[in-house]
């Protein structure tokens, strides 16, 4: 028989789910480019978009993804897949963000822990899929159009709202790799048979679309961090927000959104990850 008495246990599955803009990048990605070859400033697209919500009685989500198929349709330029794709390729990355995913990975490795990451997002699946770090996440659960033949998209496919952020999360802890599987997502499952428990999850987001997420993850058990742009930490109304988020008990931590090695933000994040191991019995490494 095989010796599996000096065998190395199976490290313990965690992850980091993200927001994407705002957290990971600085704005939102359809501004850096989309939006100006509209030939319209994006403070005047969002402020439609919100009045059009507004007097529609409809979800800004929604009302987004469906200005941005007529506004170009007038235009004469169908949104593609890949046009999204590159428009999503150049995003202004918060510093540190494409060294992040592989040193995480093997710090958590350290700790006998086998880390995935993961975006949810209100923004575009299909930007995010052109992005340099598109690669590092298990999955992108964000909103995306459907595409007719030709390839030009219709109508959308997903739409990720604040509230109905929090079904993914679930998704994610009952092994649920898709969005049509109603019927698997609302299946009763006992906790201990969850691929991954909600203490094992780290939520970072920015913004009030991240609200019922990081409450969620932290009634749960988990970690949840508010990062804020390190150019706006001395806005008062940004400023005040946080102190609201703490106030609230929405967050456990608040930290600039700087993803360089030795910032606020590496330390709690390692620091969470570490104490996730420590509550499994694991030897924690320094």
């Amino acid at each position: 028989m095989p010796d599996t008495a000096h065998r190395a246990p199976k490290p313990l599955r965690a992850a980091i789910i993200y927001d994407f803009d705002g957290t990971l990048a600085r704005g939102n990605l359809q501004e850096h480019s989309f939006i100006p070859d509209l030939g319209i400033d994006h403070d005047v697209f969002w402020k439609d978009v919100k009045r059009l919500a507004k007097t529609s009685d409809a979800d800004e989500i929604l009302v987004y993804m469906q200005q941005m198929i007529e506004r170009s349709r007038k235009l004469g330029k169908a949104v593609t897949r890949e046009r999204l794709r590159e428009h999503g390729a150049t995003p202004s990355f918060f510093d540190g963000v494409e060294s992040w995913f592989p040193r995480l990975d093997s710090f958590a490795s350290d700790q006998g822990l086998d880390l995935d990451h993961y975006v949810v997002s209100s923004g575009t699946e299909e930007m995010i899929e052109g992005c340099s770090i598109y690669p590092h996440f298990k999955r992108v659960f964000a909103s995306r159009f459907i595409y007719n033949e030709k390839g030009e998209a219709v109508w959308p496919a997903v739409a990720v709202n604040y509230t109905n952020k929090t079904q993914f999360l679930f998704r994610i802890n009952k092994g649920i790799e898709n969005v049509w599987d109603t019927q698997a997502i609302n299946r009763w499952m006992r906790a201990e048979e969850r691929p991954l428990p909600f203490e094992r999850m780290i939520f970072i987001g920015d913004g009030d679309t991240d609200i019922p997420s990081m409450k969620m993850v932290t009634d749960q058990g988990g970690t949840a961090v508010a990062v804020l742009d390190p150019d706006r930490w001395n806005d008062p109304l940004k400023v005040s927000h946080i102190h609201l988020l703490i106030a609230e008990d929405r967050v456990n931590y608040v930290a600039p959104a700087d993803y360089l090695p030795g910032s606020q933000l590496d330390v709690i994040v390692k620091g969470a990850l570490q104490r996730i191991a420590l509550r499994a019995g694991l030897p924690i490494a320094s």
